[in-house]
């Protein structure tokens, strides 16, 4: 981020705070479609804040719950481009949408119990909606093969349901081809399976395959590389129809930034300590390890981090778990320092303990593609909603 951003940034809002930066956004869409010989659904979970920005850039959007659901639709975002997926969806909305003929894109099918669901609300409101069956990877989500076999078969005779391919997803930072080739060899076969034992005919693939993103320096990783051999993958799949792939961390992560100041500083055992005035509520990696690697990130005012004490960064939350960097090497550290943490544009803010503490929750602001920046949400107390609603009931 630039030195006069980042000034301009810290004389108007308070820290902790998120900045997106939709050029670095765009960018990145951009490149992932001129590796990627697929259409992209984006993962509304990653970031929900990016959405409109976005919306002409991505082929649809991949919506898990009521919530998100209402964000899209306060975004307006075209519900043609809704995927409305989840282990778990609600009855009510479920018929609702159908009822309204909201124009939704696609629903995904995790259990036969959704199907008969989406099924009945289909024939009863004489609505034609189309579905993509959720194949499981071996946990809580999505239906055996024999399932979508059975399915397949019945969906056949239905009127109103359509059903157009197959979703598979498995995991999250993936980092091994040899493992996304065994998945897409697993999936190639069973298209193959299904084609020739019933006929039908797989007008889509829509996969999640979990590129890894580098969070910490120590990481040693060729992404162009990496996209190139998985894209290769894909070519050489027997089993020709669209492919979509479902991304979320790998579109939004590299726009965001966290910026958090130094408020204290102490020597405890012979440790350095400095307190900053944001935390683990705010800011999460994947896996929780940030703690034990380096991240990538960069001070303001800037200084030569080769020589100085080692520093560990600590939340302000009251517990020991509240670690941002340890043994972090920075020349004269001092109050009022800002560090920002750079890749957090995914789940950082939609993942942490948010609520702990009752801690404001940090504006988030806007960097648009002309430079200028905007708040697109202002702090927010979170201790009024850690308080009865009723007080005194």
């Amino acid at each position: 981020m630039k030195e006069k951003v980042i000034q301009e940034l810290l004389q108007n809002y308070k820290t902790p705070l998120y900045v997106f930066d939709i050029h670095i956004l765009k960018e990145r869409i951009a490149y992932l479609r001129r590796c990627l010989n697929a259409d992209l659904c984006y993962a509304v979970k990653a970031n929900t804040f990016i959405l409109k920005e976005i919306c002409d850039d991505i082929d649809r959007f991949e919506v898990c719950s009521e919530g998100e659901l209402r964000i899209c639709e306060s975004m307006q975002l075209p519900m043609s481009k809704i995927v409305l997926s989840g282990v778990y969806k609600n009855v009510k909305v479920i018929r609702e949408l159908i009822k309204k003929k909201k124009g939704m894109g696609i629903f995904t099918i995790e259990s036969m119990r959704q199907y008969e669901l989406l099924k009945e609300a289909a024939q009863q409101n004489h609505v034609s909606i189309s579905l993509l069956l959720r194949l499981t990877s071996g946990n809580q989500f999505g239906l055996n093969e024999e399932e979508i076999f059975e399915l397949i078969q019945d969906a056949s005779n239905i009127p109103y349901i359509e059903i157009k391919g197959i979703q598979y997803f498995s995991g999250t930072q993936k980092k091994s081809l040899k493992k996304l080739a065994r998945e897409i060899s697993y999936l190639d076969n069973f298209l193959l399976s299904l084609s020739d034992k019933t006929g039908f005919v797989i007008q889509e693939l829509e996969f999640g395959p979990g590129f890894p993103i580098s969070y910490f320096e120590s990481d040693d990783y060729d992404e162009e590389a990496f996209l190139k051999g998985f894209s290769d993958i894909l070519e050489s799949m027997t089993y020709k129809t669209v492919i979509t792939l479902e991304l979320g961390r790998s579109i939004a992560a590299s726009c965001g930034y966290y910026l958090t100041r130094v408020v204290d500083m102490k020597m405890n055992k012979n440790q350095r300590y400095a307190i900053v005035d944001g935390g683990i509520h705010h800011l999460v990696y994947y896996g929780q390890s940030m703690a034990m690697k380096l991240p990538k990130y960069e001070m303001y005012p800037s200084r030569n981090s080769s020589k100085g004490h080692s520093w560990n960064i600590c939340g302000s939350l009251c517990t020991i778990n509240d670690i941002l960097v340890k043994q972090l090497t920075v020349a004269d550290l001092t109050y009022g320092d800002v560090l920002i943490f750079k890749n957090t544009g995914a789940y950082c803010m939609t993942e942490g303990i948010s609520l702990f503490l009752s801690r404001d929750l940090p504006a988030v602001i806007k960097i648009d593609e002309d430079g200028s920046f905007s708040c697109i949400r202002e702090v927010i107390r979170t201790d009024l909603i850690n308080m009865p609603s009723k007080k005194g009931e």
